[in-house]
């Protein structure tokens, strides 16, 4: 019997759509990736609520994709909504638009079930040697997962440290300065000095999501975005600082010159870049591989059962 499911992952920063269908055979197809930077989280560190900008954004994005989804004549579909989405107070707005456009929930899940999903994502699409770190940065958050060498779970944690979070609350001058910088570097280092992750046992890391993937589109030069040319490219720790001391020393309009880099990502890719480059920097080997396969393929993939 075949089968077609819909997977919604909804960020701070982004919101992102996957289409899967399995044939009788078992056989699974990808019918459709998309992903359109929304930034929901806006302004939400320091209000506690989503924006009316961001809810428009993000509505935008929901009433294209509830198209695709009814072009697909699709079994079931599940929303994941993460960091952005756990504390605001005017999350009622946000489920009712939600469910008015493509009929389902909000399923708002906690760090660990992010966690957990995003590791069953990036294994089923990179192989590497364990124990492995995954880590996903998001725009409020970043998630570390250690996976032992029998694939079990070792550790798991949901940090609030995330692209935007750090960039709102931290970097406010463009470009920022010394001082702004060394303050987001401090809390950054705080906040990982406290996961609980023992960094120095790993045997390779593997990180996802917007920030990672940029900056290795970047550092290969490409004119248009690959997914293919990305996947499970290899960024060392040289390169990272690179990027991220040459963003740091830009401004939002600057950054956005590239076009990989749309004005939502080249505003908060810095504060980004310096989260991922402290994340490496305490892994052995200073270096992460990068993985297209994430939290949404976990999604999807959990859906078809």
């Amino acid at each position: 019997m075949t089968r077609t499911v819909a997977a919604v992952d909804c960020g701070t920063n982004s919101v992102r759509l996957l289409v899967l269908r399995r044939d009788s055979d078992g056989a699974v197809t990808e019918l459709t990736r998309q992903t359109r930077l929304a930034r929901l989280g806006q302004g939400v560190d320091a209000t506690g609520e989503f924006h009316p900008d961001a809810l428009a954004r993000t509505f935008a994005v929901l009433d294209e994709y509830a198209g695709i989804v009814a072009g697909y004549k699709v079994d079931d579909v599940r929303f994941v909504a993460t960091s952005a989405a756990r504390d605001v107070k005017n999350r009622d707005v946000f489920e009712a638009g939600v469910r008015q456009r493509l009929g389902v929930g909000v399923d708002v899940i906690s760090g660990e079930e992010e966690a957990r999903l995003s590791s069953s994502g990036v294994l089923s699409g990179v192989n590497s040697p364990r124990p492995t770190l995954i880590f996903d940065i998001g725009g409020g958050s970043t998630e570390l997962v250690v996976v032992a060498g029998d694939g079990a779970i070792a550790s798991a944690v949901s940090l609030d440290i995330g692209a935007v979070r750090i960039k709102e609350r931290f970097l406010r001058t463009e470009p920022p300065t010394g001082a702004e910088q060394d303050a987001a570097r401090s809390f950054i280092n705080l906040q990982l000095d406290g996961a609980g992750t023992d960094f120095v046992s790993v045997a390779s890391a593997i990180g996802v999501a917007g920030t990672v993937t940029s900056v290795a589109a970047d550092h290969l030069r490409l004119e248009r975005y690959s997914r293919e040319a990305v996947h499970q490219s290899v960024l060392s720790l040289a390169v990272i600082d690179e990027a991220n001391q040459r963003w740091l020393g830009q401004t939002t309009d600057e950054i956005a010159a590239n076009p990989l880099l749309p004005p939502l990502r080249a505003a908060v890719i810095a504060a980004g870049s310096m989260i991922l480059a402290e994340i490496v920097r305490r892994v052995p080997t200073a270096e992460a591989i990068v993985s297209e396969t994430d939290i949404l393929d976990g999604i999807a993939k959990e859906l078809l059962g």
